[in-house]
């Protein structure tokens, strides 16, 4: 690794030096200076374009090379994508980073800041993190303190502002990444010695859980896969960003389940104009592509899950429930309830939305009523 993380520098030197003389390199440049054969040159320069360093000014045109021409030794944004999801006075905050450890980093720190945050989870590159809407002041500085934390969630008309303080290395990602992200709609930034406090401003996005279930037959079709095709489906309507996709199995003694008797649930956020939109083809998506008619389909708003809620989740895996229930208990939270038979396990994927994974693809698993979601 030292070898290669030299072997990078060197070469962006060499790019730099002839972006600054000239404003432009071609591979044939490159491929000289560095002697070494043409196709390491491109691979190389195709490596820094994919890492933010170089772009292409040129495409290739008859005998003239592509030219290209270096921005920065560093990748431009580490920062992904930041999004943001409410549910009355909470706030889900989603920071996708280019790396798992920038999201370990961030999520450690936020954490120990504490502040308005109120649990964070990070799953690969992916941080999430409940908040509190309001304002708690929290201690930031080098070792062992924080170094980056969230002081203040709030809302403006359609839009979520997060108040964030940092030193270090987070307040260049605060200064120079993060306005680069997808979602983001602006970052104001202001300095006070080494420490750095900026507002990020995103849309107040709803968050739906799409529960499902009874897709499939006993001749094939399975519930999970078609989950997860609708989940990427309904990423490609303008706006919608696929959150995550859950199995969580039922009870397995169910007379007339198909295999393991499992339902599963999709998160997405979602701008409110668009959710109806997004209800209208996961019925028309589950109705094409289920294999059963009796397949069912739960839509909720929000992200939080009442312990009674919770419960019927629990009822769903100790015994049978039928629809007539589940329609009781789903009015009740106000959720939509479309389809067959199938309606009582996709409530139930709804109700269990939120849990570890242990728990979920355990039936014999306590469901915990209580705690965050």
């Amino acid at each position: 690794m030292p070898g290669v993380i030299k072997r990078r520098r060197e070469f962006l030197q060499m790019m730099r030096a002839f972006t600054l003389e000239h404003g432009y390199f071609t591979v044939t440049d490159i491929q000289k200076a560095a002697g070494v054969p043409r196709s390491t040159a491109q691979d190389w320069i195709t490596r820094l374009i994919d890492e933010g360093c170089v772009i292409q000014r040129e495409k290739k045109q008859g005998r003239s090379p592509a030219r290209y021409a270096s921005l920065s030794a560093l990748p431009q944004s580490a920062c992904q994508k930041i999004f943001t999801t409410v549910d009355g006075d909470q706030v889900r905050i989603y920071h996708e980073c280019l790396s798992g450890a920038s999201a370990a980093f961030c999520g450690y720190h936020h954490a120990l800041a504490g502040g308005v945050v109120e649990e964070v989870r990070r799953d690969g590159t992916l941080l999430r993190e409940s908040a509190r809407m309001g304002r708690c002041e929290i201690s930031i500085g080098l070792h062992p303190s924080a170094a980056v934390g969230i002081v203040g969630v709030e809302r403006d008309g359609d839009d979520i502002i997060q108040h964030i303080r940092c030193i270090g290395g987070p307040a260049y990602s605060l200064t120079d990444m993060m306005s680069r992200a997808d979602g983001v709609c602006d970052v104001t930034v202001g300095r006070s010695g080494g420490v750095v406090e900026g507002a990020i401003r995103t849309r107040a996005l709803t968050h739906l859980i799409i529960g499902i279930d009874d897709t499939d037959s006993s001749e094939g079709g399975a519930t999970f896969a078609l989950a997860l095709a609708l989940l990427q489906y309904l990423g490609g309507i303008k706006g919608v960003i696929p959150i995550d996709h859950h199995i969580a199995m039922l009870n397995p003694e169910i007379p007339g389940r198909t295999a393991g008797n499992s339902c599963s649930s999709i998160e997405l956020a979602t701008p409110p104009e668009v959710v109806a939109k997004v209800v209208e083809r996961t019925l028309l998506f589950v109705g094409d592509e289920a294999l059963s008619p009796e397949w069912g389909v739960a839509v909720k708003q929000g992200f939080r899950i009442d312990p009674d809620l919770r419960a019927y989740g629990q009822e769903a895996r100790a015994g049978r429930i039928e629809t007539g229930e589940a329609r009781r208990v789903a009015e009740r939270f106000d959720i939509r309830l479309y389809g067959g038979r199938g309606i009582t396990g996709a409530l139930a994927a709804v109700a269990l939305a939120g849990l570890p994974n242990e728990i979920l693809l355990d039936p014999e698993q306590d469901v915990p009523l209580q705690g965050k979601d």
